[in-house]
């Protein structure tokens, strides 16, 4: 899939001016070695896993330093530089460029590398989260801190939903179409329908899910207008505010495509809440759980089509 072409999503692959370009078809980089790994128009720090020739080219599989290993990727030699001082000031002068806040150690705030097929997110949504790179170590409580940072609770999105999530931003950032608001079944009506089906199948109606399922709504009421919109959204949700004097729950307006958006984030989101290692684990359990209901009654719960609606220059919602 390819970027976007407003900045509602996460910086595509083909933002490469400032790439360099492979010199030989010799194996520039080795397994295990620390490099700068362009993606879009930033640089990140990252490791490489593997070589191996592709196609008559060297092709490296690298991992992110302090993301999730869902963001490892294979990338060719135009995207990487060696980890060098000179090469570092070259990050660093174009995370200024773009406008990328610093640290106190001169470090950027990485925005989240984009997994290529996978759902792409706001520019400003890890300033929001908070998510950052491995800091030096400095400091031992620096160190446990942060790497409690870089566990995040792992969210497997079964495969029928991640091609939901690609036709979902195709249609909003691609074809201009939004999806027709308010939803039925809206959010709060599916995290009903899920607590009466866990209560029929466990026989009894659990606190700790519905505790569980509070905490996602209250979740997704607070994520909705600062990281889960595409920007091609932005107006239609600011109309909605407006038309209801600022009184209203997104829960109780967005759907289920919106709903999923969410699981793309909460990995970097429930590590600052400082949850226990064991915790954790359940709640890992209770939202693939969540997902697997979603996508049982993903025909009923998902619109099969943006269709119908479009959005004006003014961003009004005209029907087609």
């Amino acid at each position: 899939m390819g970027s976007s072409k407003d900045d509602s999503a996460t910086d595509g692959d083909k933002s490469t001016g400032n790439r360099r370009r492979p010199e030989s078809n010799s194996n520039l980089f080795s397994d295990g070695e620390k490099v700068l790994a362009f993606h879009g128009p930033r640089i990140y720090e990252a490791k490489v896993q593997k070589a191996e020739i592709r196609k008559n080219e060297w092709k490296y599989f690298v991992h992110y330093l302090g993301w999730n290993k869902n963001w490892d990727e294979w990338v060719g030699v135009d995207r990487l530089m060696k980890y060098t001082e000179e090469n570092i000031l070259k990050q660093q002068a174009l995370d200024k460029k773009q406008g990328v806040d610093k640290n106190s150690k001169g470090r950027s705030t990485q925005t989240k590398p984009k997994i290529s097929n996978d759902v792409k997110v706001e520019k400003e949504d890890v300033k929001s989260s908070g998510a950052k790179g491995k800091k030096r170590k400095s400091d031992s409580s620096i160190e446990k801190e942060n790497a409690s940072v870089e566990k995040p609770v792992k969210i497997q999105i079964p495969s029928s939903l991640k091609k939901q999530l690609v036709d979902d931003w195709e249609f909003v950032n691609h074809q201009d179409k939004l999806v027709n608001l308010p939803r039925s079944p809206n959010v709060d009506d599916i995290l009903a329908k899920y607590l009466e089906y866990r209560s029929k199948k466990d026989g009894m109606m659990t606190d700790a899910v519905g505790e569980i399922l509070k905490g996602l709504r209250c979740y997704f009421d607070r994520a909705l207008p600062v990281i889960l919109l595409y920007n091609k959204e932005r107006k239609q949700f600011q109309e909605l505010i407006t038309d209801n004097n600022n009184n209203i729950s997104p829960s109780t307006i967005y759907g289920a495509e919106h709903l999923l958006r969410l699981f793309v984030k909460l990995p970097e989101l429930l590590p600052y809440v400082n949850i226990e290692e064991d915790l954790a684990m359940r709640l890992q359990q209770k939202f693939l759980d969540f997902l697997k209901f979603m996508q049982k009654n993903q025909s009923s719960f998902f619109i099969s089509s943006y269709d119908g609606m479009k959005v004006s220059d003014r961003g009004k919602m005209v029907q087609e």
